[in-house]
Protein backbone atom coordinates (compact mmCIF):
# COMPACT_ATOMS: atom_id res chain seq x y z
CA UNK A 1 0.00 0.00 0.00
CA UNK A 2 1.40 3.73 -1.22
CA UNK A 3 2.31 6.08 1.78
CA UNK A 4 -0.22 8.67 1.59
CA UNK A 5 2.74 10.92 3.14
CA UNK A 6 6.01 9.49 1.67
CA UNK A 7 4.67 7.52 -0.95
CA UNK A 8 7.30 4.45 -0.47
CA UNK A 9 5.58 1.58 -1.50
CA UNK A 10 5.78 -1.10 1.02
CA UNK A 11 3.53 -0.75 4.41
CA UNK A 12 2.97 -3.61 7.36
CA UNK A 13 -0.36 -3.90 8.83
CA UNK A 14 -0.83 -2.65 12.34
CA UNK A 15 -4.56 -3.55 12.93
CA UNK A 16 -7.35 -5.52 11.07
CA UNK A 17 -10.44 -4.94 12.19
CA UNK A 18 -14.41 -5.59 10.38
CA UNK A 19 -16.78 -2.96 10.38
CA UNK A 20 -19.68 -1.86 8.35
CA UNK A 21 -21.35 -5.86 9.18
CA UNK A 22 -18.38 -7.29 7.81
CA UNK A 23 -18.56 -5.54 4.67
CA UNK A 24 -15.37 -3.68 4.93
CA UNK A 25 -12.15 -4.21 6.57
CA UNK A 26 -10.61 -1.14 8.28
CA UNK A 27 -6.53 -1.60 8.36
CA UNK A 28 -4.10 0.43 10.38
CA UNK A 29 -0.58 0.48 8.80
CA UNK A 30 2.77 1.86 9.76
CA UNK A 31 5.12 3.11 6.10
CA UNK A 32 8.42 1.08 7.14
CA UNK A 33 10.18 4.16 5.30
CA UNK A 34 9.13 6.97 7.62
CA UNK A 35 7.18 5.06 10.51
CA UNK A 36 3.73 7.36 10.09
CA UNK A 37 0.44 5.70 10.76
CA UNK A 38 -2.29 5.64 8.65
CA UNK A 39 -5.52 4.18 7.63
CA UNK A 40 -7.19 2.10 4.67
CA UNK A 41 -10.58 0.72 3.96
CA UNK A 42 -11.06 -2.88 2.25
CA UNK A 43 -14.06 -3.70 0.75
CA UNK A 44 -15.53 -6.14 -2.36
CA UNK A 45 -15.22 -5.03 -5.90
CA UNK A 46 -19.30 -5.02 -6.75
CA UNK A 47 -20.68 -4.62 -10.35
CA UNK A 48 -21.00 -1.15 -10.98
CA UNK A 49 -24.36 0.99 -10.57
CA UNK A 50 -25.41 3.61 -12.50
CA UNK A 51 -27.39 6.77 -11.66
CA UNK A 52 -29.99 7.97 -14.30
CA UNK A 53 -29.54 12.09 -13.48
CA UNK A 54 -32.57 14.13 -13.80
CA UNK A 55 -31.46 15.51 -17.09
CA UNK A 56 -31.37 11.93 -18.72
CA UNK A 57 -27.47 11.20 -18.51
CA UNK A 58 -25.98 8.45 -16.42
CA UNK A 59 -22.89 8.43 -14.07
CA UNK A 60 -21.36 6.15 -11.72
CA UNK A 61 -23.24 5.17 -8.32
CA UNK A 62 -20.72 7.53 -5.62
CA UNK A 63 -21.10 7.03 -2.29
CA UNK A 64 -19.18 9.79 -1.27
CA UNK A 65 -21.35 12.56 -3.29
CA UNK A 66 -24.23 10.70 -0.88
CA UNK A 67 -22.01 11.11 2.37
CA UNK A 68 -21.52 15.11 1.25
CA UNK A 69 -25.19 15.92 0.51
CA UNK A 70 -26.23 14.02 3.64
CA UNK A 71 -23.34 16.46 5.54
CA UNK A 72 -24.05 19.44 4.46
CA UNK A 73 -27.65 18.78 5.21
CA UNK A 74 -26.33 17.92 9.18
CA UNK A 75 -24.28 20.57 9.35
CA UNK A 76 -24.34 22.16 12.83
CA UNK A 77 -26.55 19.50 13.81
CA UNK A 78 -26.41 16.84 16.47
CA UNK A 79 -26.33 14.12 13.81
CA UNK A 80 -23.27 11.94 14.31
CA UNK A 81 -20.96 11.09 11.32
CA UNK A 82 -21.90 7.24 12.39
CA UNK A 83 -25.49 7.97 11.71
CA UNK A 84 -24.77 9.82 8.28
CA UNK A 85 -22.34 6.58 7.32
CA UNK A 86 -24.92 4.08 8.34
CA UNK A 87 -27.81 5.86 6.34
CA UNK A 88 -25.47 5.69 3.13
CA UNK A 89 -24.94 2.01 3.58
CA UNK A 90 -28.18 1.49 4.24
CA UNK A 91 -29.25 2.75 1.21
CA UNK A 92 -26.42 1.42 -0.86
CA UNK A 93 -27.24 -1.74 -0.21
CA UNK A 94 -31.01 -1.75 -0.87
CA UNK A 95 -30.02 -0.27 -4.13
CA UNK A 96 -27.46 -3.27 -5.11
CA UNK A 97 -30.03 -5.52 -3.77
CA UNK A 98 -33.53 -4.45 -5.30
CA UNK A 99 -31.98 -2.48 -9.17
CA UNK A 100 -29.77 -4.19 -11.62
CA UNK A 101 -27.63 -2.00 -12.73
CA UNK A 102 -29.29 1.37 -13.32
CA UNK A 103 -31.65 3.79 -10.92
CA UNK A 104 -33.03 6.97 -10.78
CA UNK A 105 -31.39 9.70 -8.58
CA UNK A 106 -35.28 10.20 -7.64
CA UNK A 107 -35.11 6.78 -6.19
CA UNK A 108 -32.18 7.84 -4.08
CA UNK A 109 -33.15 11.00 -2.78
CA UNK A 110 -36.63 9.48 -1.39
CA UNK A 111 -34.34 6.54 0.16
CA UNK A 112 -32.49 9.13 1.60
CA UNK A 113 -34.92 11.25 2.90
CA UNK A 114 -36.56 8.56 4.22
CA UNK A 115 -34.08 7.40 7.04
CA UNK A 116 -33.07 11.07 7.42
CA UNK A 117 -37.02 12.59 8.37
CA UNK A 118 -36.76 9.52 11.40
CA UNK A 119 -33.25 11.23 12.06
CA UNK A 120 -33.21 14.59 12.60
CA UNK A 121 -35.94 16.79 10.73
CA UNK A 122 -34.00 19.94 10.08
CA UNK A 123 -31.32 18.25 8.34
CA UNK A 124 -34.23 16.73 6.66
CA UNK A 125 -36.08 19.88 5.29
CA UNK A 126 -32.13 20.77 4.69
CA UNK A 127 -31.99 18.07 2.27
CA UNK A 128 -35.37 18.36 0.65
CA UNK A 129 -34.76 22.08 -0.16
CA UNK A 130 -31.70 21.03 -2.07
CA UNK A 131 -33.15 17.81 -3.33
CA UNK A 132 -36.45 19.31 -4.42
CA UNK A 133 -35.06 22.52 -5.51
CA UNK A 134 -37.60 24.75 -3.92
CA UNK A 135 -38.24 28.10 -5.30
CA UNK A 136 -40.64 29.23 -2.73
CA UNK A 137 -42.17 29.44 0.15
CA UNK A 138 -44.54 27.52 -0.38
CA UNK A 139 -42.57 24.49 -1.01
CA UNK A 140 -41.23 25.01 2.12
CA UNK A 141 -44.12 25.82 4.24
CA UNK A 142 -46.03 22.63 1.83
CA UNK A 143 -42.33 20.48 3.25
CA UNK A 144 -42.81 21.52 7.07
CA UNK A 145 -46.46 20.80 7.14
CA UNK A 146 -45.95 16.80 5.75
CA UNK A 147 -43.45 16.73 7.97
CA UNK A 148 -45.66 17.31 11.20
CA UNK A 149 -48.59 15.25 9.76
CA UNK A 150 -46.47 12.07 9.55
Amino acid sequence: MLCPFCQAIDSKVIDSRSSEDGAVIRRRRSCIVCKRRFTTYERYEERPLFVIKRGGNREQFDRNKLLNGLARACEKRPVSLDAIENIVSSVEADLRDHHDREVSSMVIGEMLMDKLRSLDKVAYVRFASVYRQFTDLDSFINTIDQLENK
